[in-house]
């Protein structure tokens, strides 16, 4: 992912601008409406093209398998879905990075995001999986209680995971930001609002045709997984000046 020659990077930047206040935001704040607008819209393109490119390698995969006659179809679902997830994750994440290259690499937000993203999904598979043969090890029609109770604790890995995509996207933006730790929080606080907004659409099931509440579900989701972390960008504070104030004062000594 090459950047344009009329795209700065982050270090010609902070050396044109050193003297200007607005250096100290990762986003300078006359950037901040335009970056947050291109970076939802692209995160929500994103999501789109991902899942449907991915539908499609999923669907046509299958299709060749079973036109073949594989008698192992169950063991290639585990190898079609990975790959489907993979595609996603890719266009997803090559989305974004269109945006970020301007304010860092574009090749390792794409890298972290992609990695970050299916390492999220498996782990929260992985514990929601687990969590659901604990409830069908008990052998008994579920108390309405317990039913609450094993969802609740399904939304809860799920919030969680997004820790691990915010680990490795956190090792990008480190590198240009100061005190950015809490960035290993920014996808879970996404999943949270997703999980909220999920449930406060199913109380309307009964009221919403289930092909809109699914597309609703699906954009709303999109535009969080955009706003959140725009928000988050627009909050950041640029290293780069830092260390540009640190060159000077050695240079003064």
């Amino acid at each position: 992912m090459q950047t344009d020659s009329n795209n700065p990077n982050p270090s010609n930047v902070a050396a044109t601008n050193s003297n200007s206040p607005a250096v100290k935001f990762f986003i300078p704040p006359t950037q901040r409406r335009k970056f947050f607008l291109l970076f939802t819209s692209m995160t929500v393109l994103g999501w789109v093209v991902g899942g449907v490119f991915s539908l499609a390698v999923e669907r046509i995969l299958t299709q060749i398998l079973a036109a073949s006659g594989s008698l192992e179809m169950q063991t290639w679902s585990y190898g079609i879905k990975l790959l489907s997830n993979i595609v996603f994750a890719v266009v997803f994440a090559t989305d974004q990075a269109l945006v970020m290259r301007r304010y860092l690499s574009g090749w390792r937000w794409m890298i972290a995001t992609t990695i970050g993203w299916l390492t999220a999904d498996c782990v929260a598979t992985a514990w929601i999986n687990y969590i659901a043969s604990i409830a069908n090890s008990l052998n008994e029609t579920l108390s309405p209680e317990l039913v609450i109770i094993f969802g609740l604790l399904s939304t809860i890995a799920y919030i969680f995971s997004g820790i691990w995509m915010g680990l490795l996207q956190w090792l990008v933006v480190r590198r240009y930001t100061t005190k950015s730790w809490w960035w290993n929080l920014v996808p879970s606080v996404a999943f949270l609002l997703i999980s909220l907004l999920v449930w406060l659409l199913s109380l309307m099931q009964n009221f919403i045709p289930e092909a809109i509440l699914y597309s609703s579900q699906q954009g709303f989701t999109a535009i969080i997984l955009g706003i959140v972390p725009a928000i988050g960008f627009c909050s950041l504070k640029r290293r780069l000046q830092k260390q540009v104030l640190e060159n000077v004062e050695h240079i003064k000594e």
